[in-house]
């Protein structure tokens, strides 16, 4: 579901329904006509500088834009602090005492953090940090389970100008090494341990194991989550608990005030080479482009309670878990665990307990809530929800409509967003209040924005398909990609000159002008809205002392969008065998995570090249989809391919 192709979307604009804004949403809503998008598109850069003038500045900004192609400075000569803006400036006002972080953790536990309680947790690790030896500048991981601690850790380091780098938890050790590593960093903060499934992660373990081949890391401080069912070892001299080091930190401390192009945070996504990329996000146009969207994607208000089912090791946790939301005062549900555990309705109890008003969510979900049944939300009061949000790949209409349709009725428009780890935040999504809505559509760039449908030459396509493309610059654009500045021109501004951005996606755009995302183009594959690149599973798989080839491709899935389909060529004297088939699949987990476990593994002797050398991956998809072959001409060998059909469809059906 990750992906469609062109002829899916065909069918879908003869059919569509459309959902116009009721009397009821246009009324309540922030944004209630069109001309947001009209004066946005006459003078943009004017359009961002009415929303940054929402945040709170130390110092105001000389120039809006400084627009190098493909370099941008947003805000230039702006001072401001992330952290003063999410926390700080509420402190003034009602705001203090109101619920910032409602948390619970799988096992049932609960925790609520008021903005108050917040900032002093914050101001005390900033202080922590500080007594530390981390400065301004400074890299800090932190490897977390989903619990207060990151987000806390995450807003010290913006107060004291310390640039995070967030694994998410579910990462093996040797990710968490490479990523380390490729960003220098002085401190580590983790845990324990955290709960999935019922289960232990064993995350310090994990920690240990990474840190071991990362020398420039001098601390570990470690969050206390599992306790006595768990212990872990400590070493003597680097590792330190979090709860200890807190016990004495003073509950202020003064922000470091931050250029607005300032490093605010490192954040890496797979690419199509093995080597992940670290994406760069400066402070004060990202805050102003997380801040702006959230208030109007989701057209926020001081009585709500948001919930942002993401991971915060994931860019959609930073933006609309933490920065976004927090920056507009809202009350934030966090949730450690499954949406199944131990039931079923999981999430809609947490919906009715704490009265939650926006829920955003991905398209993996729910589809796993289409498959459970609609009698597990059922059970639950659901009432208070006003809005609903998709996030992570393109909603297919059928699940948009049973998300409408079951949990938010007539009263709840469900807003399907898109955006990227390089975006920073929404870039095409529906306005509350303003949109005609369409199941399975984005709809409209968000205003500001200027997007585009290009064909391979770069002609503009008015009404069809072609490859998506970003035409002006926007505050929260990655500014690079750390330590490689080469890549960072070559992958995403050279396609088309440097002043267009290439996303790497594939999309139609109707005869209403709105969009419909395809998916990827590239060698990423999509497994429940977390891209993965090819080549770094395939280096996973031939890192296996019996593995001499292997060709890795997305194939689509009912509830993830897209499952991992590996193709596998061993070494001489290997036995194809099930057994080895598992261990590769544990192979893979340990060196990127279990979010990048194959679904399916098939040993072949050969794989499907071209005389030049290069694997035919279109080939290998179509055959992991059950579709008929396309051209197979340009191939070295082209029975291979059959043979591998033949094979794959006896194995797997």
């Amino acid at each position: 579901m990750a992906e469609r192709n062109s002829g899916d979307i065909d069918d879908l604009l003869r059919e569509t329904r459309r959902f116009p804004p009721s009397p009821a949403i246009r009324a309540q809503a922030h944004v209630r006509d069109e001309a947001i998008y009209e004066d946005a598109a006459r003078d943009p850069q004017a359009f961002w500088a009415r929303m940054a003038a929402e945040l709170e500045w130390s110092r105001p900004w000389d120039a809006i834009l400084d627009w190098q192609p493909p370099h941008a400075k947003w805000f230039v000569g702006g001072r401001l602090n992330a952290s003063v803006n999410c926390l700080d400036r509420h402190l003034r006002g009602a705001r203090r005492n109101k619920a910032a972080i409602v948390w619970e953790g799988e096992p049932g536990d609960r925790r609520t953090l008021t903005y108050f309680d917040l900032y002093r947790e914050v101001s005390a690790f900033a202080n922590v940090l500080k007594a530390l030896g981390v400065r301004k500048g400074d890299r800090v991981a932190i490897y977390l389970p989903l619990v207060p601690e990151l987000a806390v850790a995450m807003l010290a380091c913006a107060r004291i100008g310390a640039v995070h780098n967030v694994v998410f938890g579910g990462f093996s050790a040797e990710s968490l090494r490479d990523r380390i590593n490729d960003s220098t960093c002085r401190l580590l903060v983790t845990a324990d341990g955290g709960y999935r499934r019922g289960h232990v992660v064993p995350l310090k373990q994990v920690a240990d194991e990474a840190v071991a081949g990362a020398p420039s890391i001098e601390h570990v401080i470690v969050v206390q989550r599992i306790g006595a069912a768990a212990p872990v070892a400590m070493s003597p001299g680097r590792d330190r608990w979090y709860h200890e080091l807190m016990a004495d930190a003073p509950g202020a401390c003064a922000p470091e005030p931050m250029d607005a192009e300032d490093m605010l945070y490192i954040l890496y996504t797979s690419g199509t080479t093995g080597k992940p990329k670290g994406i760069v996000h400066t402070t004060g146009g990202y805050l102003v482009g997380t801040s702006a969207t959230t208030k109007l994607v989701f057209d926020l208000r001081d009585e709500d309670v948001y919930w942002c089912t993401a991971d915060i090791g994931w860019v959609t946790g930073h933006s609309y878990v933490v920065y976004g939301p927090l920056a507009n005062g809202a009350t934030c549900v966090m949730y450690e665990g499954a949406p199944d555990w131990p039931a079923k309705d999981r999430f809609w109890s947490i919906i009715e307990r704490h009265g939650v008003t926006i829920l955003y969510t991905a398209p993996t979900a729910i589809r796993a809530f289409m498959r459970w049944g609609a009698e597990w939300p059922a059970r639950h009061d659901l009432s208070t929800l006003r809005l609903l949000g998709s996030v992570g790949e393109p909603i297919n209409p059928e699940a948009w409509m049973w998300y409408h349709h079951h949990i938010g009725g007539d009263r709840c428009p469900v807003l399907d967003t898109w955006w990227q780890t390089e975006t920073g935040a929404i870039m095409i999504a529906p306005l509350p209040g303003v949109t005609t809505l369409k199941p399975g559509s984005a709809t409209r760039p968000f205003p500001g924005i200027s997007a585009e449908i290009r064909n391979q030459r770069g002609d503009a396509v008015q009404v069809g398909g072609g490859l998506l493309a970003l035409t002006r610059p926007w505050p929260s654009m990655l500014r690079g990609i750390y330590g490689d500045p080469d890549r960072f021109l070559r992958q995403y501004w050279s396609t088309w000159g440097p002043g267009v951005y290439v996303t790497g996606d594939g999309a139609k755009r109707d005869a209403d002008g709105d969009f419909w995302l395809l998916g990827r183009v590239d060698d990423v594959i999509n497994v429940a809205g977390h891209r993965l690149g090819t080549m770094e599973v395939e280096s996973a798989l031939v890192d296996h002392a019996g593995v001499a080839e292997a060709a890795v491709v997305g194939k689509a899935h009912e509830i993830k969008g897209q499952a991992i389909a590996a193709f596998v060529t061993l070494k001489e004297g290997i036995g194809m065998t099930p057994a080895l088939a598992d261990a590769l699949k544990e192979h893979v987990v340990r060196k990127i995570g279990a979010i990048a476990r194959p679904d399916d593994i098939l040993f072949t002797a050969d794989l499907p090249k071209t005389r030049s050398g290069k694997i035919m991956r279109r080939l290998l998809r179509d055959i992991a989809e059950g579709k008929a072959l396309g051209d197979t001409t340009t191939l070295a060998d082209p029975a291979v391919v059959a043979r591998l059909k033949a094979n794959y469809e006896e194995e797997y059906g």
